[in-house]
């Protein structure tokens, strides 16, 4: 195993699938049948060997493990790759999400379905290198890079707005990372280096910190997003089709807030707290305005959007509380919101492959001829609530406990959005799926088909294990959530004379 250049081969193998694609004739349905089981191996093969780097991985050992490394562009520019416990269970959720995508797609793209099924299998190479870049060059050019398969899933396959939408998923997004691109210039004039564990370990001045932490976090609260650069992402969602809304809140969101962990906070300390009340007046405003504004929603995925948007405000605020409860809940609530989001598109995708709509007024009374839809929808409504017993609960309570820490009263108003979380999600489930069965149009639905279940079940028992027993996840970031806190601390200690704000 050691030998054997894993993180390469993981992140690279779903390229070796759009290579078969291009050469699988598209014009019978034998070669689109065929292009699609080529699609959904690749992406299975991708998580079976994603395993590999969980069973090989040392939870006692917080430092960058099955690192490679060889020289690239030269002038300190490599290629340059590891993981940590943090990295590695996003790539796990990134390979467990994208099978379920590409089912998810089985029956709703029927046009240039080789050319969506490409754009997949490139984005999810493009996502697993953010994850396992140990070069901030090549960070930068996988985060940068995948807006591009993204923004042409969404303006290609997305529904009536769809060119609207994807321009303005492209352009907030691409705008916040060319701050983000100037502050990696400017860290490398300083430095002579663009290694991340070298970069780790240097001591910016405190004055360019400040500058660093704003061009960085330009791109990471967009990406995220944070209010108030939030308006591009209902707009994506409710556009995109089933499978793209899916991985786009699953995995592309937590791209921001990976971000943060492994370059804002550690490598700009003063800064981070510095701006921390900032981040949280932020944090808050996020999860009380996006809740009423998820309220007033008639369209289940604009609900659901506006739903991550908040829940986007409980990991800003349990990062920057920088206690290990914080970040530790933050992570963990990065990881369930990933896979319940996620199934919640899943499950608006469902009906809306049956109605062609998503209106909440078109429908009522689900549960009397889709029982098995009704309690999949059940689970994840109650997952997104942060009901105990699901993964939800966990990674909201200790985000709580640990910003209570610092702030009581950060605390108090994030606690509202609890209240304001069950409101939305029960007022949806109750209009979609209790009540009478009264209209024609959804007498005939059937329930759950084979393939449906496959994408939904998977889901429902990672939401139900991980919030019964939460520890594998904890057991993998316990050590390099301690090495963040701990040198957070230590630099702040050593710069108690910097005239930094008290809350």
């Amino acid at each position: 195993m050691s030998d054997w250049p894993i993180l390469t081969t993981v992140t690279f193998l779903p390229l070796v699938g759009v290579v078969l694609i291009l050469f699988t004739r598209d014009d019978n349905e034998t070669g689109l049948r065929n292009i699609r089981n080529v699609a959904l191996l690749t992406t299975l093969f991708t998580f079976v060997v994603s395993l590999f780097i969980w069973v090989n991985y040392d939870p006692a050992d917080p430092n960058f493990q099955m690192v490679e490394y060889h020289e690239w562009l030269g002038t300190g520019i490599a290629y340059h790759l590891g993981v940590d416990g943090i990295s590695m269970l996003f790539i796990l959720l990134t390979t467990v999400l994208m099978p379920l995508c590409i089912l998810a797609s089985w029956e709703a793209i029927t046009y240039r379905v080789k050319a969506y099924m490409i754009a997949f299998l490139i984005l999810e190479t493009l996502i697993i290198g953010v994850f396992v870049s140990l070069d901030i060059v090549m960070f930068y050019i996988f985060f940068e890079a995948g807006l591009i398969p993204m923004y042409l899933i969404i303006g290609i396959w997305g529904h009536d707005r769809r060119v609207y939408a994807s321009l303005k998923f492209f352009l907030y997004t691409f705008a916040g990372s060319v701050f983000m691109l100037l502050s990696i210039m400017a860290m490398y004039w300083v430095t002579g280096t663009t290694s991340v564990p070298v970069l780790l370990e240097y001591d910016f001045p405190v004055n360019l910190q400040y500058w660093l932490f704003l061009g960085f976090f330009a791109s990471f609260a967009v990406k995220m997003p944070m209010w108030p650069v939030h308006t591009w992402l209902p707009d994506a969602h409710v556009e995109a089709p089933t499978a793209a809304s899916g991985v786009l809140a699953g995995v592309l969101l937590k791209l921001g807030g990976f971000g943060v962990l492994r370059y804002s906070m550690p490598m700009f300390p003063d800064a981070s707290y510095y701006f921390a009340p900032l981040i949280f007046a932020l944090s808050i405003i996020a999860i009380i305005y996006a809740s009423l504004v998820a309220l007033m929603q008639t369209d289940m995925k604009k609900l659901i959007a506006y739903s991550s948007v908040a829940h986007m405000g409980y990991v800003t605020m349990g990062m920057f509380s920088a206690t290990t409860e914080g970040v530790e809940g933050s992570i963990f609530l990065m990881l369930s919101h990933g896979i319940v989001s996620g199934a919640l598109f899943f499950c608006v995708g469902i009906v809306y492959d049956r109605m062609h709509t998503r209106e909440i007024a078109a429908f009522g009374g689900l549960v009397n001829n889709m029982p098995k839809f009704a309690v999949a929808f059940m689970v994840f409504t109650m997952a997104n609530v942060g009901l105990p017993g699901t993964s939800g609960f966990i990674g909201e309570f200790l985000t709580v406990v640990g910003v209570f820490q610092v702030n009581t009263w950060v605390a108090v108003f994030a606690a509202t959005g609890v209240i304001l979380s069950a409101a939305y999600a029960l007022w949806l489930y109750r209009r979609v799926i209790f009540g009478a069965l009264e209209k024609d149009s959804l007498k005939a639905l059937l329930d759950l088909s084979t393939r449906e279940k496959f994408v939904l079940y998977p889901l429902i028992i990672l939401t139900i294990f991980f919030g019964v027993y939460p520890e594998p996840i904890f057991a993998a970031i316990h050590g390099p959530v301690a090495q963040i806190v701990q040198h957070y601390d230590a630099v702040l200690e050593s710069t108690k004379n910097i005239a930094l704000p008290v809350y």
